[in-house]
């Protein structure tokens, strides 16, 4: 009986995690996550998995089950679920994280709470999660039993000595799945290129004490709201320091609050206070929390650079904390809100200047060792850029994994027996675009528009023609916008031109609305870029009186 896993996402690009298992005509997705738009993505706020092919067969979905709370694995929990209404399965934080973003979308999804290292079952599919240490607590890998032997799933994950929550990756029990024989693993490769080992976030811990300690002023702390361990250690740090406590964000105080409820953040009530509070205190005693670690232009972080932040005023004698580095795409918008920062006289402390940031991804030498425990038959790395899974592809074939194979988006591996298969391009897996409220309406056609007119702008040329002799009434009218800062001589001599196409029409009595169209749009262009050089969108607009 074979086994099928389709990958919708995550290989090639950081974000859209999900891949989708089938065995006995069944079907259950591992994760459902987002990516953040790129910078040609125009106008789009964020990008999903296309997951076309499970609605057509939505009958034979039997439920998602999450690896952890990042946005790149639940991000779009909620969409899908509008599409495809199963069951959701994940560790207690995992589930709360999901059921947050899921709520906001006003969809009813079915949530169940599982424990680790205890296998579950729903249909045809029998599965159990497996503790890993990450950036995010209550990580879990997913080891699934299928008829063609275990297909192991890592999620992200570390190989930390000592975890903030004294929880690290679960290696027995992944040796106990090597003993037994895992038949494909699917392995996150994210730090596949990073030699050695990835710090423990417990060496984060006197690090940020020192800055928070030995700040003149108000410290802002900008981190991912998720990291609710980074925000322990920045919390910590500070009430050590004799500080007071507020957080920013609706996404911090929602995950911040989960974190309290499950006892996973565990903070004195008397050091923690609303921001109003914390700003009539000293600024030596103020500690702000908040997001924007990744330049989101909205975010409370971008805001505070540019000066237009509701309650916080950045100025000489503040210290800004930025415990992150920038995900793959977002280095611009970072670089730019440090900047502003700077230009507003903060002192300024991020991932690449000291050390108040350490990955949640297991570097080189991990991923060697989990491979080395685990010891598949098959491998495919999954979770990163393409130079990511190439790079994790050779490590296992170094060493001595049977059959290691690098895949894309849309492609499939076939488990049938002692054989092992690609399918390539088996469903379509292409980007499907977020924009305002919409999912799946603009197509890469309508990012090349929007590109078009980024670069060249564009000209409205409005005209009106007597409906029975076809000649000229109005116009030519000619509007240009992000063309040229004069475009006055230019706009005559094209309007010339334009009223010359439309007396031929005129005088050949051809009532072709469309080819007058063209012959104007033909006539603007060879004008502008004759003139400028530059291809603006033209607009004719043609009016029939």
């Amino acid at each position: 009986m074979t086994v099928k896993v389709t990958f919708l996402g995550g290989l090639g690009e950081i974000g859209r995690n999900c891949a989708a298992i089938e065995h006995d005509g069944k079907i259950a997705l591992v994760d459902v996550g987002l990516m953040f738009p790129e910078e040609d993505m125009l106008g789009v706020d964020l990008v999903f998995p296309n997951w076309g092919w499970l609605v057509e067969r939505a009958g034979d979905v039997e439920c998602v089950v999450l690896t952890h709370g990042h946005e790149d694995h639940i991000g779009a929990l909620g969409y899908f679920l509008r599409d495809v209404p199963v069951p959701v399965y994940g560790t207690r934080l995992t589930v709360e994280l999901a059921k947050g973003r899921v709520d906001e979308l006003g969809v009813d999804a079915d949530f169940r709470q599982v424990a680790a290292n205890r296998w579950v079952e729903c249909g045809p599919f029998r599965w159990k999660h497996i503790p890993v240490s990450h950036s995010v607590p209550d990580a879990t890998a997913v080891a699934f039993d299928t008829p063609e032997g275990i297909v192991l799933h890592s999620g992200d994950f570390k190989l930390d000595p000592t975890p903030i929550d004294s929880r690290p990756t679960d290696l027995p029990a992944f040796a106990a799945l090597g003993r037994r024989g895992v038949r494909l693993l699917l392995s996150d490769s994210t730090n596949a290129e990073r030699p050695g080992f990835v710090p423990s976030e417990r060496s984060l811990s006197e690090p940020i004490y020192d800055i928070i300690r030995d700040a003149p002023g108000r410290v802002v702390a900008a981190c991912f709201s998720s990291h609710i361990h980074r925000v322990q250690q920045i919390a910590d740090a500070g009430i050590r320091a004799g500080r007071t406590v507020a957080f920013f964000g609706r996404s911090m105080h929602r995950n911040t609050a989960v974190g309290t409820d499950l006892g996973v953040l565990r903070l004195p009530e008397e050091a923690v206070v609303d921001i109003a509070d914390l700003l009539e205190l000293p600024a030596n005693r103020q500690l702000l929390i908040t997001t924007g670690s990744q330049g989101e232009p909205f975010a409370a972080l971008s805001l505070m650079a540019q000066g237009r932040h509701k309650f916080v005023d950045v100025q000489d004698g503040d210290t800004i904390l930025i415990s992150a580095t920038p995900i793959p795409g977002n280095e611009t918008a970072v670089s730019k809100v440090i900047s502003r920062l700077l230009k507003r006289g903060a002192t300024v402390f991020h991932g690449r200047n000291a050390e108040v940031h350490v990955s949640g991804h297991g570097a080189r030498n991990e991923l060697q060792t989990f491979l080395n425990v685990v010891r598949p038959r098959a491998f495919v790395p999954v979770h990163g850029e393409y130079r990511h899974l190439h790079a994790h592809a050779a490590l296992a074939r170094e060493m001595g994994v049977p059959w290691v194979e690098v895949l894309e988006d849309g492609d499939a591996v076939v488990l049938d027996g002692k054989k092992t298969t690609v399918q390539r391009r088996a469903v379509d897996a292409g980007y499907v675009y977020l924009d305002g409220t919409t999912v799946g309406d603009v197509q890469r056609g309508v990012l090349r528009d929007r590109g078009h007119l980024a670069d060249d702008g564009v000209v409205v040329v409005t005209v009106a023609v007597d409906h029975q002799t076809g000649t000229l009434v109005y116009g030519p009218e000619l509007d240009s916008h992000g063309v040229m800062d004069d475009p006055a001589p230019v706009l005559a001599k094209a309007a010339e031109a334009v009223r010359q196409v439309v007396l031929d029409h005129g005088t050949k009595r051809n009532g072709d609305v469309a080819s007058l169209r063209q012959g104007i749009r033909q006539a603007a262009a060879r004008v502008v870029r004759a003139e400028t050089a530059r291809r603006p969108v033209i607009l004719p607009v043609v009016l029939e009186l």
